[in-house]
């Protein structure tokens, strides 16, 4: 036979916690002996053990009481549910893990593996970060509005990234950044962008450069972001409407006379 301490320390639990039990009417209390001890024996630890697994598990006390009562079909049935439910909540903490685990990681928090290859690839090359952030800042509601369109659209990023004159365009706008609206050099880049496009759409076609596919809304707001993000790139912007070229997220041809005094918002060199 046993005391409470001892059948607390077999079943794992404090004696506190066999008090709270008893009190409960999970488990029986039993009456004192002469020496004004309360003596417990086997079948109270086994007892309080399935007491503890269940409590453990999740299962409130109210549904343990009775789980204790039911007939060994009943139990088993409810083992199974709580089994289930145990099995859910481990893959939704999973999800958690890998969640979190991303955060260390950045841009793949919010961004396909392959949105986070291709702008890896871009900083490889010596992108400056500005613009390896307009392009990420652009994945992040693009990926999450037409997540199934992503790998077409990455498979054509990558075909044009292996373009050394695009690389270079690339370098040449991340250092404009830092010009003033009327530096010569944000003209000529502008003159370089627009002979590019324009030669890639003869080339190409104009859906190869016009090759992010969404509705104008969106590609509106993508816009903002992006000029949010680095406002110098307007004026740029605004320099290659002029050229024939409109739009950051969706590149399109404009006619350059009809353009006027309130430029659309503008576009990238990919």
């Amino acid at each position: 036979m046993l005391t409470i301490g001892e059948l607390a320390s077999y079943a794992g639990v404090t004696v506190r916690a066999v008090r709270h039990y008893h009190a409960k009417g999970l488990l029986p209390e039993p009456e004192r002996d002469r020496s004004g001890y309360r003596r417990y024996d086997a079948g109270a630890v086994i007892e309080l053990i399935k007491i503890r697994t269940l409590a453990e598990a999740g299962v409130p006390l109210a549904r343990v009481r009775e789980l204790l009562r039911a007939d060994e079909e009943e139990f088993a049935a409810a083992i199974a549910d709580i089994d289930r439910r145990l099995r859910a909540e481990i893959r939704e903490r999973q999800r958690h893990r890998e969640r979190i685990a991303r955060l260390a990681a950045g841009d793949s928090l919010a961004l396909p593996a392959e949105v986070v290859e291709f702008l890896d690839r871009l900083r490889a090359l010596g992108v400056d970060e500005r613009i390896v952030r307009i392009e990420r800042d652009g994945w992040i509601p693009l990926a999450a509005h037409s997540p199934e369109r992503v790998p077409e659209w990455m498979a054509r990023k990558r075909e044009q990234v292996a373009d050394q004159q695009l690389i270079e365009l690339y370098r040449t706008l991340g250092q404009a950044l830092d010009r003033a609206d009327d530096d010569a050099r944000l003209v000529e880049l502008a003159d370089k962008l627009a002979g590019y496009l324009t030669r890639m759409a003869d080339e190409r076609g104009e859906d190869y450069v016009g090759d992010i596919d969404v509705d104008p809304p969106f590609a509106r707001l993508m816009d903002t972001l992006a000029f949010d993000t680095v406002p110098p790139a307007r004026r740029l912007m605004e320099l290659l409407r002029e050229r024939g070229w409109t739009g950051w997220t969706k590149l399109e041809r404009v006619d350059p006379q009809g353009c006027g005094q309130s430029p659309a918002p503008g576009g990238h060199p990919a």
